[in-house]
């Protein structure tokens, strides 16, 4: 996002629909919603140019020569590698990286899983760390190398491990290497007719290994299921060996499941190197569509509903008025007279027509998928359930771009920071009882927080409730706050965090619905799981890890 000549706000670029065009809303929602000058910028600083030393362990780099495609000791290749997406990662990254932060010490690019297996027995018998890294999306610091480890640090890219090893259409399985990106996932498999279905927010970059390494959900979770309903087996490079279940089956009973300690360990037992997957052909029909409701709580009973007579479409998204009056400054600019007459028309009809008032609007997207008459079928139920809720069908247009929207609104984040503004979302789930209130409640805390931080002007605080389940939902987060003229903006950003996450618990919610926990939610680990779960997890690591070669720090901290 950027300014252009005439000081309107647009999408750089040519990967999304609306990219290229100006969006002559947002700069009005900035000033007049957020209270933000536009003309008032604070551009990134230069990008670093020093950085620490690495520590070298030669018997190590001696002894896995000819098990990798190439090794990194840059600066700035390391640097990378040591980071994911939090915003206060990206704060430092813009405005100066401390120069003393611990990087790992080299990049290694491996091109099989049989070259993963003897570079972490190397990393074993050498006492070396191991951070796998597969597309670095994290926004949970689970990139970040622990500040005090003085052994050897090694950032294994999996960057190579990109192909989909084979496909069985008989059993609808395919094989598929951990470091392939979502984006490319999706176009490989659609070459055999077929999907994976799994569409997180960060597909263009995220990758498969790193899906299964933080128990991933995406949008099409109610047709396709989460990754724990796709995923039949999975490899897992260990210092004691290589964890996997030797049945590709479709179920099993024997002991607690495997792949179960593998999905959601977040490099802190292994490397995931590939997994076998449920696939499915490409969908005959995709519809989308849009439901405006009065109030949330009104979009909140609807979601419920649909849930309860399991009549989920493929995604099904509620947006809060906050979002919603965003999600509005986001339209392109209209071309000729007749789409802003058309605009103006629309507006009446909900607002004067129906009775919806302007401050309390929420809206629905929906994405309708399979066959013409499962459609079709989709569409009837789903529409009749949202009438006894006071819902009115909208433009099937706004349903795409709400969608659409979904994978470019990360990139706002840095035309936030170029005006001042710090941002981050972060999701929970939660039972249906408590939907409502906890959204409600989070929201309240953030403003009150932000006042006792003396934050300058009203943060920006909004939510969705983006997955529904028989027994709850998933709700995300969006926060913002003026970070001019604070004098630490990332501990002041990193308390308000904290307090909304506080505040989720003190509702019934959980530490993360998706993003896993990393380093960031450790400290609510034993709210979440009880002291015995972080003693069996210790335990777990102990045996699989005694050394603690995986020393990422994530989840929970080893025995000692």
């Amino acid at each position: 996002f950027a300014l252009s000549q005439n000081g309107e706000v647009y999408l750089t670029g040519n990967r999304y629909p609306s990219a290229g065009g100006e969006l002559p809303l947002l700069r009005s929602w900035v000033e007049g919603d957020l209270g933000i000058d536009l003309k008032v910028v604070t551009p990134s600083g230069p990008a670093p140019s020093t950085f620490p030393a690495s520590i070298r362990n030669e018997e190590f780099l001696k002894s896995i020569n000819g098990y990798f495609d190439k090794i990194s000791f840059d600066g700035m290749e390391r640097l990378q590698h040591s980071h994911g997406h939090t915003a206060q990662e990206i704060y430092f990254l813009r405005y100066g990286w401390p120069s003393s932060a611990r990087i790992v010490d080299a990049v290694v690019y491996p091109r099989n899983h049989d070259d993963v297996v003897y570079i972490v027995k190397a990393a074993v018998t050498n006492n070396v760390v191991v951070i796998p890294y597969g597309g670095g999306t994290t926004v949970t610091f689970g990139l970040q190398p622990p500040q005090e480890e003085t052994r050897m640090i090694i950032s294994l890219a999996l960057t190579l491990m990109n192909k989909v090893k084979w496909v069985n259409k008989k059993n609808m399985t395919a094989c598929i290497e951990a470091g392939l990106r979502g984006i490319e996932l999706s176009k490989k498999l659609e070459e055999y007719g077929l999907t994976m279905g799994h569409e997180p927010d960060s597909a263009e970059f995220s990758t498969f290994g790193g899906w299964i390494a933080t128990r991933a959900s995406g949008m099409k979770k109610n047709r396709y299921g989460n990754i724990e309903d796709l995923l039949v087996n999975a490899k897992m490079v260990t210092p004691i060996g290589v964890l996997t279940r030797e049945a590709h089956v479709p179920r099993v009973s024997s002991g607690p499941d495997i792949n179960h300690v593998i999905m959601g360990s977040e490099g802190s037992l292994g490397v995931i190197t590939e997994g076998i997957v449920k696939v499915r052909p490409l969908p005959e029909y995709r519809i989308f569509g849009a439901i405006v409701f009065p109030k949330f709580e009104d979009g909140v009973n609807f979601m419920r509903e649909v849930a309860y007579h399991r009549a989920q479409p493929a995604s099904l998204r509620l947006v809060d008025n906050e979002q919603f009056k965003f999600g509005q400054a986001l339209k392109p600019k209209a071309s000729g007279f007749i789409h802003p007459l058309l605009d103006l028309v629309k507006k009446k009809y909900i607002t004067s027509w129906h009775g919806f008032e302007v401050h309390q609007i929420t809206a629905a997207t929906v994405v309708f998928e399979g066959s013409k008459e499962e459609v079709k079928q989709q569409q009837q139920q789903v529409y009749a359930i949202s009438k006894k809720h006071r819902g009115v069908k909208a433009d099937a247009a706004n349903g795409r771009r709400g969608y659409e929207l979904t994978f470019m609104i990360a990139y706002l984040r840095d035309f936030a920071f170029q005006i001042g503004m710090m941002s981050e979302s972060f999701e929970t789930s939660v039972p249906w009882s408590n939907t409502a209130i906890l959204c409600q409640r989070v929201k309240e805390r953030v403003r009150l927080t932000s006042r006792l931080l003396k934050v300058p002007g009203e943060p920006f605080a909004s939510c969705r409730v983006t997955q529904a389940y028989d027994v709850g939902s998933c709700v995300y987060f969006y926060i913002a706050m003026q970070f001019q003229g604070l004098d630490d903006p990332v501990h002041t950003f990193s308390e308000l965090e904290h307090a909304a996450r506080d505040e989720i618990f003190k509702c019934g919610g959980s530490i993360s619905h998706h993003h896993g926990v990393g380093k960031h939610r450790k400290s609510f680990m034993k709210q979440s799981v009880g002291e015995t779960g972080v003693t069996t997890l210790q335990g777990i690591k102990q045996t699989i890890d005694p050394t603690n070669i995986f020393a990422c720090g994530n989840i929970i901290d080893p025995k000692q």
